[in-house]
């Protein structure tokens, strides 16, 4: 067992960060992760400062290994976010950090997940640690392309690429971890497209494959503009419930200890300081809701583009499995219906309400209808998969 294992798909990837973390070839003070989501951007920066820390480049099984995997090394600082950006004071207190000499003898390696939510303040305050690094400091960001990372900061950073693995890497993977039959993990392997936590989740539990069938079942039910508008509401519906059920907990956890650190339960009144760190807990916890709710709309989009996908490879008579390979017979009459344009126009339609809601702040609700009209399976008007935008109408 190493640090490597859990990488899936990426031996190019783990052949030149292993080399530079077990005897120093090509090593550098920063990096650049970047693959599409569930490559395992983080994954592979986490396992790499792993291999840093440890004394044969990543074993997997030390006391250095274990504790960086588990979060707990003291020598291992992590910028994770839930809510829509990171902010400057965040990157302000991991530059600090960085001046900082490390505890162990080998490296203080800082990594940045989603670097492209850094607002243009904390790209700025990151520049200039970048560009005068420690000697024995490490900083890793990790982002889904270079375009999405300053030019400045890119240029100064070794860029690592991680690829979409292959479903028989995601299928094997499956199999070997999670203890599931070879066609649970094919199934897995090619609903998820490639993202590993995706195809753990559809692997074990029932509930996100049951979620996951009805968004798929959705183009065969578009036939009217009141079928469009109720689909568009109950996605809606959905994908909240499950981005509330996924926070309600830590939301709640987060509450009981602002409360005990106040001392709000011991001595049954509120301090002065209390009032404006419970709405400054609220705030956040709204933001991580709205992020979290985007999150689970954006995986549910992604759910209904791979059927018009695969639509358009039977319309065009293309070859290999169907990433809805259960589904056949029904994207087949969807094909048929559609034919090749037509179904791209309601993937371009999907596209557009993916954009108005994570780049134009449109409400998902509204996106969501506009996007529903776009797929109606109607000769002209909206329902020809003309994907106009919410503001054009």
């Amino acid at each position: 067992m190493s640090v490597w294992d859990g990488l899936v798909g990426q031996r190019p990837a783990i052949a030149a960060l292993a080399p530079a973390a077990r005897e120093g070839r090509g090593m550098t003070h920063a990096w650049l992760f970047t693959g599409p989501p569930g490559s395992g951007r983080s994954n592979a920066a986490i396992a790499f400062a792993a291999a840093l820390q440890c004394e044969r480049g990543g074993c997997g099984e030390c006391h250095d290994c274990r504790t960086v995997l588990a979060g707990s090394h003291a020598d291992v600082g992590v910028i994770r976010t839930q809510r829509l950006s990171i902010g400057v004071d965040q990157v302000r207190d991991l530059v600090r950090r960085s001046a900082l000499a490390p505890v162990g003898r080998r490296w203080q390696v800082l990594v940045v997940e989603d670097a492209d939510r850094l607002t243009d303040q904390a790209f700025n305050a990151l520049l200039k640690a970048i560009e005068e690094p420690t000697e024995r400091t490490v900083w890793m960001l990790c982002a889904p392309t270079v375009e999405d990372v300053l030019p400045t900061i890119r240029s100064r950073c070794r860029l690592v690429t991680l690829t979409t693995p292959a479903a028989a890497d995601v299928a094997a993977f499956l199999e070997r971890t999670c203890d599931v039959s070879p066609e649970l993990a094919a199934y897995a392997a090619r609903a998820s497209q490639g993202h590993i936590g995706r195809a753990r989740a559809l692997a074990t539990d029932d509930a996100t494959r049951q979620r996951r069938a009805a968004v798929v079942a959705l183009p065969g039910r578009l036939r009217s503009l009141g079928a469009a508008m109720t689909a568009a509401a109950t996605l809606n519906e959905t994908t909240k419930q499950e981005a509330e059920a996924i926070t309600v907990e830590l939301d709640a956890a987060e509450r009981a200890d602002l409360d005990a650190a106040y001392g709000v339960v011991e001595r049954g009144r509120r301090p002065r300081e209390y009032a404006p760190a419970r709405a400054a807990l609220e705030r956040e916890q709204k933001s991580r809701a709205k992020r979290r709710h985007l999150d689970v709309v954006d995986r549910a989009l992604t759910d209904l583009v791979s059927v018009y996908r695969d639509a358009v490879a039977l319309a065009v008579g293309a070859g290999g499995e169907l990433v809805n390979e259960e589904l056949r017979d029904d994207v087949q009459v969807l094909a048929d219906q559609r034919g090749a344009e037509g179904c791209l126009r309601c993937i371009d339609a999907i596209f557009a309400a993916r954009e108005q809601m994570l780049e134009f702040n449109v409400p998902v609700m509204l996106a969501l209808e506009s996007m529903a009209a776009g797929l109606l399976p109607t000769a002209g008007g909206v329902g020809a998969g003309t994907s106009t935008r919410v503001g054009d109408a």
